[in-house]
């Protein structure tokens, strides 16, 4: 990770830690960038698609790096409302030469970020983002402007948005007709799509927290707060509910009964399904450090193999690619499907949840029915130094002792956020009293550091 950009973009309150200049700078960056790059074979002009989600703040950014991109000679072509996977799945279907999503994902309204995206719809380069952070500190001004008929421009192309309704429309092998589904927008950018995709496969579709208004995307809803979505589904007696985050690169889900099923349970469930259908190739999934290590129990029931990666979806897709898997994910809904996408995707989740379950000619707590989710505790806590917690002895040691006592009955991680000044203590274990008490122990002794933020 570098100065400013994590494992998931540039991410930050806004205003405080990501400005309006943070972001005409990136677009002035990337304009000359790839700008620079045509020059020696004069191909046509450069082109930069742009993304953002609902959040109040994303308008201001939208406009600061079109204003960025446009002053450095290129043309910023933007799709208004619209979720991460589109942006992603656009780039690279209509050549772009990058993408731009501005959005904080599942964040609370007033923080915001800038994922940057290749021209294969991928997670931009390390060697690009560390060149951005250079100009970002770069207080000379040094790039050129573009002046008179070199100058760029802006393009309205909400069509691009829908060309991505259309693909995942494209994808579907059934009908949902007769199906009953609940859709949590999250008050996000999945309210401007996933609706319109379920309703066309004929699903009966009940949407709620589809009304945005700048301040309530993710606030009580969504995937980060599903069991809103567990009482409307069971209150309604409906099949399914699907909730994603303001970006909608994340899906989880609930069944019939209530029930919420994690990324990990999806992975079982897609997993299963898939090697049913001759479909994972490699016989493995791909999880991160934080998956239930249930997930890898119940997988071995059915000779599926799991590998797992460092948190954070980038490192799962470079999994993926490395090893030709088709199938890989995190605990908290970013889940892969390599065939179909470059990133996590929300809306195409729950689509292959469907075709899962329609396949099978079962209800969603049967297909999850023999997966055993171990009990599980995370404490989150805003610090002031993550790598002085990371890197202390004592929290070391005291890591260290705990997982020696639950030896295969569990395991206890300590992980700094990639995305946000947090420090995350995970336990598993056969009681959720089990983890509470190893999570009180290593946050007790992190206290005695003094580097909690009060």
């Amino acid at each position: 990770m570098g100065k400013y950009f994590g494992t998931d973009g540039f991410r930050g309150h806004v205003n405080y830690d990501l400005t309006s200049m943070h972001a005409y700078k990136i677009g002035r960056f990337l304009g000359w960038y790839y700008k620079d790059l045509k020059k020696e074979t004069c191909q046509e002009r450069t082109k930069i698609v742009i993304g953002k989600d609902t959040r109040r703040s994303s308008y201001m950014l939208e406009y600061s790096v079109a204003a960025g991109i446009t002053a450095s000679g290129a043309d910023a072509y933007l799709l208004h409302v619209t979720t991460t996977p589109s942006v992603a799945y656009i780039t690279k279907t209509e050549n772009f030469d990058c993408g731009i999503m501005i959005s904080a994902s599942h964040n609370p309204y007033y923080d915001n970020g800038i994922k940057l995206l290749n021209r294969f719809g991928e997670k931009m380069e390390d060697s690009v983002t560390l060149l951005v952070e250079e100009y970002l500190d770069d207080e000379t001004n040094s790039l050129p402007y573009a002046v008179d008929d070199q100058i760029g421009r802006t393009v309205d192309f909400v069509a691009g948005r829908n060309r991505y309704m259309g693909y995942l429309i494209s994808l579907g092998k059934y009908s949902f007709k007769g199906i009953k589904v609940a859709l949590d927008c999250a008050n996000g950018s999945g309210y401007s799509i996933a609706p319109s995709v379920f309703s066309a496969m004929g699903a009966s579709v009940k949407v709620i927290n589809d009304q945005p208004n700048g301040i309530n995307i993710n606030s009580g809803c969504g995937s980060t707060n599903i069991e809103v979505l567990a009482k409307y589904v069971k209150d309604n007696s409906l099949d399914i509910g699907f909730a994603f985050d303001g970006d909608a690169d994340r899906c989880l889900c609930v069944d019939e009964k209530g029930n919420v099923l994690s990324g990990d349970h999806i992975l079982y469930v897609c997993g299963l399904y898939m090697k049913e259908q001759g479909l994972l190739a490699t016989e493995k999934v791909v999880a991160t450090v934080m998956s239930n290590i249930g997930l890898e129990k119940a997988m071995k029931k059915h000779y599926i193999g799991v590998e797992k990666t460092a948190v954070g979806d980038k490192y799962v897709y470079e999994a993926m690619v490395n090893s030709g898997h088709r199938l890989g994910g995190e605990q908290s809904g970013h889940i892969i499907f390599s065939k179909y996408a470059t990133t996590g995707d929300g809306i195409l989740t729950s689509l292959m949840i469907m075709e899962a379950m329609i396949a099978s000619k079962k209800k969603l707590s049967e297909l999850h029915r023999d997966f055993e989710f171990y009990p599980q505790s995370t404490v989150n806590l805003r610090v002031t130094d993550k790598s002085a917690i990371i890197n202390n002895e004592e929290v070391q040691e005291c890591v260290k002792n705990i997982n020696d006592e639950l030896l295969e009955n569990g395991r206890l991680l300590l992980r700094a956020s990639g995305t946000e000044p947090v420090i995350r203590i995970m336990c598993e274990a056969q009681s959720q009293e089990v983890c509470h008490k190893y999570c009180k122990i290593v946050e007790d002794i992190i206290s005695k550091l003094g580097l909690i933020k009060k």
